[in-house]
């Protein structure tokens, strides 16, 4: 039995969290990006471009995270292209988190009045045009506090990595858990720190959209 303090605890708790605020962000940055380009795939009113993105979406929309992971780490390797734990959790996450802001993103979109578009080609403007400067200014308003919301989901789904052996918030909490039999005041710390890091996304969520509502 390996001797840890309460102190030493929560300090190499607080340690591995970084690791999962760093995930987190890397997930949402990339995975907003993937958004982007599926969201305008979505819109674009093309054939091949919809059903290629929205292929992609109910994909990963339909299965589970963890399912995700499992295909990449140890689906990967069997084509002969060998990832390692980190890899595999930035490129599942980033692929999970994409699809999601895509949706959210799109309904965003298809909630601005269809007059706005039809008034901006009547203007002449290009597709570009009226995306750059008509639809997506009115949609961002509409789209800020779901996808603020979402990112606590994206702060959760990072514990699923230690499944593939990535070492995070859940996955230290389970090592240390182990070595110091001490479960509860663990597990304790690692909901706490969870709930530290989620707590003020969900807030700033309910603030905001409470905000534009009334703005509106």
């Amino acid at each position: 039995m390996v001797e840890f303090g309460t102190l030493d605890i929560l300090r190499n708790l607080i340690d591995a969290a970084l690791w999962t605020v760093v995930l987190s962000v890397i997930a949402f940055a990339g995975g907003a990006v993937v958004g982007l380009v599926a969201l305008f795939a979505l819109v674009s009113g093309r054939r091949l471009p919809v059903m290629l993105a929205r292929g992609y979406v109910e994909a990963f929309q339909g299965t589970p995270l963890l399912m995700q992971l499992f295909l990449i780490f140890f689906g990967l390797p069997l084509a002969g292209i060998e990832v390692s734990a980190w890899t595999a959790a930035i490129v599942s996450l980033v692929l999970f988190t994409g699809a999601f802001l895509a949706e959210i993103w799109r309904g965003c979109v298809e909630a601005v009045p269809k007059g706005q578009s039809e008034a901006a080609q009547a203007l002449a403007m290009s597709y570009v045009e009226r995306m750059r400067w008509v639809i997506l200014p009115q949609a961002m308003r509409i789209a800020v506090p779901p996808t603020v919301g979402f990112s606590v989901q994206v702060v959760k789904g990072t514990a699923l990595t230690s499944i593939i052996g990535f070492v995070e918030l859940a996955k230290a909490g389970t090592m240390i858990a182990n070595a110091t039999f001490e479960p509860f005041t663990v597990y304790g710390f690692v909901a706490l720190i969870y709930f530290a890091l989620c707590y003020p996304l969900s807030f700033a969520a309910r603030r905001l959209e409470r905000r534009l509502h009334v703005a509106r």
